[in-house]
């Protein structure tokens, strides 16, 4: 089995490695200013769902050093693909909260421009972004670029095709690209144990030909050591590497879920002890880098990015039902034509009924 990289114990202590350095610092401080309001993000969401703002949203509770770790590895001109649990990594990386948001109100786009920010659109299908990454990563090799792609998804992606056809891929052509498996320990309520019998997801990396690496993704420390060094890899030739972060979503699957039918309060109290957040916030403490004075001024950040996502939400005005249409084709095919002309009809006479 592949050894797992820890360089923070749940206490904050730090752990020797004798392959992964520490990371500075100051940096550490930057990731913990990014888990906070990640956290407040989260919570917020989870309201404007409630609220019925909106149609659903997938909590990363639990995962926010994944999330950071992710976009803070990569470079301006690097691309990170992500999936439908990955709005953090998403705002982390630059894209607007609200716009990040845009498509959980049941929108018909991602709410962003994916080549501004260098983020493609969240997949909700398991493992379809995957071979579009390992595309983009491609086609930047081939045109002589140093580009990398990131490219999230979660344990219960491993089982689906587009997941090995990616990696083969990538380790076949040398593609720049990281893949991070965020084993959270649940596909839905699969549990782990039916996605596969190896002993780690990791571990599938090296059949393909891939570095791999097994890390504490609630570990922020790690992370960033762990995927530092393969965005490096990758920017340099060397092709691409396998991480799976052995995490937990704290929160259900979405708010249609009820965790409670096929996991124990127990284990998620186990979870609980192993949170990123606080493990940093004590190493910080200890550093002397982070006081009551920061720690306040955290909050109060995380306090408006909150307030700028609930007005943001709500003042979003629903979709027109014809739009679905506009963007498709240059010029729409007869089948888009009669299926607009069709909902146009529905639309009207509904309106006539009311």
């Amino acid at each position: 089995m592949t050894e797992i990289v820890r360089l923070l114990d749940t206490d904050g202590t730090v752990l020797d490695h004798e392959r992964h350095a520490f990371p500075e610092p100051e940096r550490l401080l930057e990731q913990y200013r990014g888990l906070v309001l990640g956290r407040r993000f989260n919570e917020q969401a989870n309201s404007l769902v409630r609220q019925g703002k909106l149609a659903v949203y997938p909590s990363s509770r639990g995962q926010e050093a994944c999330q950071i770790g992710a976009a803070e590895a990569l470079r301006e001109g690097d691309w990170l693909f992500p999936t439908y649990r990955d709005t953090v990594a998403v705002v982390q990386r630059g894209v607007p909260p609200v716009e990040a948001l845009t498509l959980l109100t049941g929108d018909w786009h991602c709410g962003y421009d994916p080549l501004a920010h260098r983020v493609a659109p969240q997949a909700t299908p398991l493992a379809t972004q995957l071979p579009h990454a390992v595309g983009v990563g491609h086609a930047a090799r081939l045109r002589g670029e140093d580009t990398v792609v990131l490219a999230l998804c979660g344990d219960g992606a491993t089982s689906e095709g587009d997941f090995h056809e990616a990696l083969n891929f990538a380790a076949v052509f040398t593609s720049p690209v990281v893949f991070l498996v965020q084993n959270n320990k649940y596909a839905i309520s699969v549990p782990l144990s039916r996605q596969t019998a190896a002993e780690s997801l990791a571990d599938k990396g090296i059949g393909y030909g891939m570095p791999a690496v097994l890390v504490d993704g609630n570990d922020p420390a790690a992370v960033t050591a762990v995927l530092d060094e393969a965005v490096a890899r990758a920017a340099s030739g060397n092709g691409p590497t396998l991480v799976e972060a052995d995490t937990y979503r704290l929160e259900a699957h979405t708010n249609a879920d009820d965790a409670g039918r096929y996991r124990s309060e127990r284990e998620v109290a186990e979870w609980t002890e192993r949170d990123p957040l606080p493990r940093l916030r004590a190493y910080l403490r200890g550093t002397g880098l982070l006081g009551p004075a920061r720690e306040a001024e955290l909050e109060e950040a995380a306090e408006e990015l909150a307030s700028h996502v609930r007005q943001g939400v709500s003042a979003l005005t629903p979709p027109e039902p014809g739009a679905l249409f506009t963007e498709v084709y240059g010029t729409a095919t007869q089948r888009l034509a009669t299926q607009a002309a069709l909902l146009d009809t529905e639309l009207h006479a509904g309106a006539g009924v009311r």
